[in-house]
């Protein structure tokens, strides 16, 4: 079932034929891109899931696989996906019930392959919804790094991080990238969370070190500190992953190049290169930032984190709003990736994000709350913002500016692309073997029931096609649709135990 508008799936960043380089869950990469196993952690028990499930295998293409038996071996990987009409099919689904290990979707209930959230602000999680209406800098200095400040308290950072976690999971969620704060104990919980309550964590401490442009109670001791905190970090976080099947994995994170200084940018860019870690930043979200970087270093922001080693195959950095056609190139040229916040862009970033062109620039994306500048954790809340904003950058917002001047034109992007973003998009930008259900994957779900009372997401007959079914998920779900949500072939999250 194709989108309107379908794109070709770029060379080496289809779901079926990973790049080299590309890891599988619980896998690193070597130094050649060959794969070895960095866990021998298995997920449980193998199992077989039997009902109907949506993906996106390819950007702006959504598929229905309807009444599919897929079979996942002990590790939690995808072993083969079985459709009606295959020749052992009825024996396999009899052979699995027999065993007692099939789950069986009821009807109306869809799988969904489990969201990748490329951006989270851990720490901001009790900020979320408040003080929007603030000025970036106001935001930052009266709430934010007050708040950040506080996660030196390692009570305090456990329950609120368990609590994000456990919220995440239960919105469908089976992947974050986070931002810790700059305290390196708290930050090394937060990875130990993410492995306890099973989901799929990238964590990073954050580097702050400047003490020109960062308050002196919140900032990092020195610059040789900062690096120190994080090669202890990669390590500790690396030990934590390869005890948990789904992996959880560090991340080299500068807060942005205005917190940080030139010796503690090049630093961190040879830990990444050492380490082979990924890097996470921001990188142009705002007016600010993008003048600022360009006074400091004469050069964009992209331009200036590739020199300091920082933009690179690993690289997933938020919001580049204002990435220039060239920015764009280089993106794409070195393989790093943006995470479109689109919700968070709304309120700080002074433009929209230019999906459409980075994506056919051939630049790897995907999708993020960027909570708490974005003030909902859910995925869903911002794949429809997407879908909102693409089509105020290609219209234009004010209407007394002529028509063939107020928007860029050719802008806009679907559901089924948002959908991607929020799936496949992710997982390729990651290089993790997730987002689709084909063999060799994961079995990272949601499984959505459409006819939860209360929250029935009805076509009465009318808008019955599979697309449409799956619009309605995607517009008008509710937390309470989401029933289950599933890592690495085992349930971490079951509302029932929560209605019960």
């Amino acid at each position: 079932m194709g989108a309107e508008g379908t794109a070709n799936d770029e060379a080496g960043m289809g779901a079926e034929a990973p790049a080299r380089g590309v890891r599988g869950i619980g896998e690193a990469a070597s130094s050649d891109g060959a794969r070895e196993t960095a866990t021998g952690a298995a997920s449980g028990r193998a199992r077989a899931f039997l009902g109907s499930f949506f993906h996106a295998p390819a950007y702006g293409v959504v598929e229905l696989l309807e009444d599919a038996l897929i079979e996942v071996d002990v590790r939690g990987r995808i072993e083969r996906v079985v459709l009606p009409g295959e020749p052992d099919r009825a024996a396999a689904v009899a052979s699995h019930r027999e065993a007692g290990d099939l789950v069986e979707l009821p009807r109306g209930t869809y799988g969904l392959p489990g969201f990748v959230d490329l951006h989270v602000h851990a720490p901001q999680w009790p900020q979320a919804g408040v003080a929007l209406d603030e000025p970036l800098d106001v935001w930052l200095q009266k709430r934010t790094f007050p708040l950040e400040a506080r996660f030196s308290d390692l009570g305090f950072a456990r329950t609120v991080y368990r609590d994000l976690v456990r919220r995440l999971l239960s919105l469908g969620t089976t992947t974050t990238v986070y931002f810790a704060s700059n305290d390196l104990r708290s930050s090394i919980e937060l990875a130990r969370i993410c492995a306890e309550e099973g989901q799929r964590g990238l964590v990073g401490k954050v580097v702050m070190d400047d003490p020109t442009a960062n308050p002196e109670y919140y900032r990092d001791a020195s610059t040789e500190q900062a690096l120190r905190d994080t090669e202890t970090m990669l390590g500790e976080v690396e030990s934590i992953g390869r005890s948990c099947p789904q992996g959880v994995y560090p991340v080299v994170t500068p807060r942005f190049i205005p917190s940080c200084t030139d010796d503690a940018l090049r630093g961190l860019g040879a830990l990444a290169e050492r380490y082979d870690a990924y890097v996470q930043s921001h990188c142009d979200e705002g007016q600010w930032e993008h003048d600022f970087v360009l006074a400091r270093m004469g050069v964009t922001d992209a331009q200036a984190l590739y020199r300091f080693g920082l933009l690179r195959e690993r690289s997933i950095m938020a919001h580049c709003t204002f990435l220039s056609e060239q920015d764009g190139e280089l993106f794409a040229r070195v393989g790093a990736a943006v995470a479109h916040c689109p919700i968070s862009n709304s309120y700080f970033a002074n433009s929209v994000c230019p999906v459409r062109r980075l994506r056919e620039q051939g630049v790897r994306m995907g999708l993020a709350t960027d909570v708490s500048g974005g003030f909902s954790l859910s995925m869903y809340d911002n794949v429809r913002h997407a879908v909102m904003v693409s089509r105020m950058l290609e219209d234009g917002v004010d209407a007394r500016v002529g028509r063939k001047a107020r928007g860029t034109g050719d802008a806009r992007i679907t559901s089924a692309e948002a959908f991607w973003l929020a799936t496949a998009g992710g997982a390729q930008a990651l290089r993790l073997a997730t987002g689709t259900f084909v063999p060799g994957n994961a079995f990272d779900a949601q499984f959505v029931d459409t006819t939860v009372a209360g929250s029935e997401l009805r076509g009465f007959g009318v808008f019955e096609g599979a697309r449409d079914v799956l619009d309605r998920i995607l517009f008008l779900a509710t937390p309470q649709n989401v029933r289950q949500t599933w890592v690495q072939g085992r349930m971490v999250f079951d509302r029932a135990s929560l209605d019960a």
